[in-house]
């Protein structure tokens, strides 16, 4: 491997997925990916314009989708602002297995256009930080998507792109500990779903990741923020 595209949204995940592609590429060229697609917490674009200079990317393109808003309207709290971000200790069992928080076919449609840059400036492997979540589930995180979607791209005759997702059976403390190990300055990520500070600690992505900092033993400095 000696060229990658790595989605980077500016969370958790993203940030030391790319830092972890920065390490296995050595000297190769790495190019990030994010988007704007009407998310309400797209403070985290601040932060993955900081991540990825951090990393020394060829490239960085943050490319505005914001059309997917409107495309979704009505289905997801990150996108419509008439359906607010639930408390995790609010959602039923079922709900745990698809939230509110989760936007139809988002990670489809972003894979499909990382792709596409991959395959115009022949990067064979497009990262992205699917993780199987700890407490809840989204479809499009798992094993047998990356799996499906990989199927797919291989039907290219020319430059097939392969989708990887080493964090898929991580744990969020695994991933919290990775990122210790490479230096990932945690300070500048965003993950809480409800998008201005302070975190709001509550929402699922904010107890989870609080979790998984408990977990590893280290201290997350977005709790210290004002």
């Amino acid at each position: 491997m000696n060229s990658a595209v790595v989605l980077l949204s500016g969370g958790l995940d993203s940030s030391v997925l790319l830092h972890e592609v920065r390490r296995r590429l050595g000297s190769g060229t790495l190019h990030a990916l994010s988007f704007y697609y009407g998310q309400k917490h797209a403070r985290e674009l601040d932060m993955a314009r900081i991540q990825a200079a951090a990393a020394g990317v060829a490239s960085h393109r943050v490319v505005d989708i914001s059309f997917f808003k409107e495309l979704t309207a009505g289905r997801s709290a990150l996108t419509d602002d008439a359906i607010p971000v639930p408390d995790l200790a609010s959602l039923s069992a079922a709900q745990l297995v698809q939230p509110p928080t989760y936007v139809p076919n988002r990670n489809m449609v972003l894979l499909s256009l990382a792709a596409a840059q991959a395959e115009a400036v022949d990067a064979q492997d497009v990262f992205y930080g699917a993780q199987a979540q700890d407490r809840y589930g989204y479809w499009d995180c798992t094993p047998e998507f990356v799996d499906r979607i990989n199927a797919v791209l291989a039907l290219n005759r020319v430059r097939p792109v392969s989708v990887q997702a080493p964090f898929v059976a991580f744990s969020k403390a695994d991933i919290v500990r990775l990122g210790a190990q490479l230096g990932v300055d945690f300070s500048n990520t965003w993950s809480c779903y409800r998008g201005v500070p302070p975190a709001c600690g509550a929402c699922p992505t904010c107890v989870e990741r609080q979790a998984a900092f408990r977990e590893a033993g280290l201290v997350d400095p977005l709790c210290q923020r004002p």
